[in-house]
């Protein structure tokens, strides 16, 4: 797993600035209406929705926001059919890359993509060419809390992860997909504070590459990242501590 944390870091950040421009609420608005579209509106039988509702919590999304991208999910407010496309590409330099989207327009989706895959001298793939290089995976990130972390990857493993990380900010703790809300439940029940639970894609493999490569991928991945249709980004690009103090 290592290497994912560094790209958790900057999305911490990233969705902090989100948050600033209300972009986040645009987002996460789209998750909750797909996953109620998919599941139902009750989240007592809908993880995906109470993962998405939880998200939505943290982000301090408004009670109607969140009431409105329901019905919107269950039909009891019109709205635009979302689905979800997951894109496959290469970066520069051969690195691979996820593009999760959630649309209303397949085609101007795919093309907002596309144009910047091809302006960034990048290439879309078919289906299957890049998804094989990554594993799904529950994901979850937990505050230490001036805890050890001996204790919390015990907490973790009793409540059923997979696998965990330190690093100084938070602790990763990794499941199986379908254990991630099992986990959930098992951590906050332990007292532990559960910042983010989400299906992730996790590369198998990680890339190195100078700095001013890797720089050039983390331009397009941004610029991706700011199309409104795109939702996660997801590489097998590693990132150099020097890097990432940089950044």
């Amino acid at each position: 797993m290592s290497g994912h944390s560094k790209w958790s870091t900057i999305k911490r950040k990233k969705s902090a600035e989100d948050a600033k421009r209300g972009k986040i609420f645009t987002r996460v608005a789209r998750e909750l209406t797909l996953a109620a579209r998919e599941g139902g509106g009750d989240p007592d039988t809908n993880p995906s929705l109470r993962l998405a509702i939880d998200k939505a919590r943290a982000a301090n999304m408004p009670k109607d926001n969140i009431e409105r991208a329901i019905k919107r999910g269950t039909g009891e407010l019109e709205g635009g059919q979302l689905e979800e496309i997951c894109y496959e590409g290469y970066a520069p330099h051969g690195v691979a890359l996820l593009v999760k989207c959630l649309t209303d327009n397949r085609n101007r989706t795919l093309s907002e993509v596309r144009r910047v895959f091809n302006r960034s001298g990048g290439s879309l793939a078919e289906a299957g060419a890049v998804a094989w290089m990554f594993d799904t995976k529950g994901y979850l990130t937990v505050a230490r809390d001036d805890l050890d972390p001996d204790d919390i990857f015990m907490m973790a493993i009793d409540a059923g992860a997979e696998d965990i990380e330190v690093s100084d900010e938070f602790v990763e703790v990794y499941t199986l997909p379908g254990d991630l809300h099992m986990v959930r439940e098992g951590l906050i029940g332990s007292g532990l504070t559960v910042e983010d639970a989400e299906l992730s894609q996790v590369p198998k493999t990680l890339m190195t590459l100078d700095e001013k490569e890797t720089l050039q991928i983390m331009n397009m991945i941004e610029t991706l990242e700011e199309l409104d249709d795109v939702q996660e980004v997801y590489s097998n690009l590693d990132i150099s501590e020097e890097i990432l103090a940089a950044v």
